[in-house]
């Protein structure tokens, strides 16, 4: 628990320097594009948060290495290590808004292939007999961590549309995962989850719900690859724990990034890179948030707007972290959830689409 405190407030006194200084780094750490169809601020804003988290993460490693937890501190460090190329090509876009999205995908595979050979993050099983055998072949195994570690490092970067939607979300997703290590007699990993948590948490505090700093792409990919090694990891070191643990308390990104691949490429035919403003946190926005601000007598400031987004995909985040949590060992009743959260996804999508507020989000209103 004081690593996550050191985290925390390592994270939360680096933000605020970043915050308080920004008329110093302004010109390149400023988000001026207001225009594109999934923005939804309405002033330039920092987005180099990602800085404090990865700084926090670095300091928190080393006081472990030197004066708690030398395995913890290593472990903490390595992960740090193998972060670094998709950590700091986000944040190069960050700064520079000029890298392309197949260098940063490329720059997030070399991290998975990183931490693949130097920590064994490898998917060699899902407990689906075919597809088992598929990942029994060395090659295929490289291939499909590295697609399936850099595809959540990537949707973590598409649902980071909203203030305090992406680092929350990681938040919860961490949260499960320090749960079911400990459950699993797995000290070290719970350890270093808790650390994550509190190096993103002090980030959150800044960031939402009035926007003060966002992630940006370094911060977005950092915690979507760290989530998705650890998640990986989890597996791998407790054979108790069954692979779909991994895949339903990570349901909301993953999903969020297969559907819109769908959508656009399929549905639209259109190019399922570009900026898209009708991803759910998008409808949410426009369908929901301005509907419940329309009976209001004064107009509320845009900053609260957009922060009342978040909690809404908060809630569908852990409608799936749940039942991970409680049947973290039993494969048939997580793809059953699994399934129930996609089906339940498209259902609410298609609800908000045609005007129509499922109940349960009312609740938010």
């Amino acid at each position: 628990m004081e690593f996550l405190i050191l985290a925390f407030f390592s994270s939360l006194l680096i933000t605020l320097v970043l915050i308080r200084y920004q008329h110093l780094h302004e010109k390149i750490s400023h988000d001026h594009d207001l225009s594109g169809p999934q923005k939804f601020h309405t002033h330039a804003v920092p987005r180099i948060g990602g800085i404090g988290i990865f700084l926090a993460l670095l300091i928190s490693g080393v006081v472990a290495l030197n004066f708690s937890n030398a395995e913890k501190g290593t472990l903490l460090l390595q992960l740090s290590a193998c972060a670094l190329p998709t950590f700091f090509i986000g944040l190069t876009e960050d700064l520079t808004k000029k890298i392309g999205v197949k260098i940063r995908l490329l720059a997030t595979a070399s991290s998975a292939l990183l931490s693949g050979y130097a920590l064994n993050v490898w998917v060699t099983q899902i407990q689906i007999s075919g597809v088992d055998w598929l990942l029994s072949i060395g090659v295929i195994t490289v291939i499909f961590t590295v697609i399936a570690v850099t595809g959540l490092a990537n949707a973590y970067n598409i649902i980071d549309g909203f203030n305090g939607l992406a680092s929350m979300v990681a938040i919860i997703s961490l949260l499960a995962i320090g749960y079911v290590a400990f459950k699993a007699n797995d000290p070290i990993l719970a350890s270093i989850s808790l650390m994550v948590i509190g190096a993103i948490s002090g980030f959150f505090i800044w960031n939402y719900p009035r926007g003060l700093i966002f992630l940006g792409d370094g911060g977005a990919y950092l915690i979507g690859f760290l989530i998705a090694t650890l998640s990986i990891l989890l597996v791998n070191r407790n054979p108790s724990v069954s692979p779909w643990f991994a895949l339903l308390v990570n349901a909301y990104p993953i999903f969020e990034t297969l559907f819109t691949i769908w959508r656009r490429k399929v549905h639209q035919g259109k190019n399922p890179g570009l900026p898209d403003g009708a991803h759910f946190h998008s409808l949410i926005y426009r369908r929901m948030i301005r509907w419940a601000e329309a009976s209001e007598s004064q107009a509320t400031a845009s900053f609260a707007k957009n922060a009342k987004t978040s909690p809404y995909l908060w809630l569908l985040s852990s409608l799936a972290v749940f039942p991970a949590i409680i049947w973290w060992q039993t494969t048939w009743i997580l793809q059953c959830f699994a399934l129930l959260f996609c089906v339940s996804y498209v259902w609410v999508y298609g609800a908000i689409v045609k005007f129509k507020t499922p109940g349960l989000f009312k609740f938010f209103k």
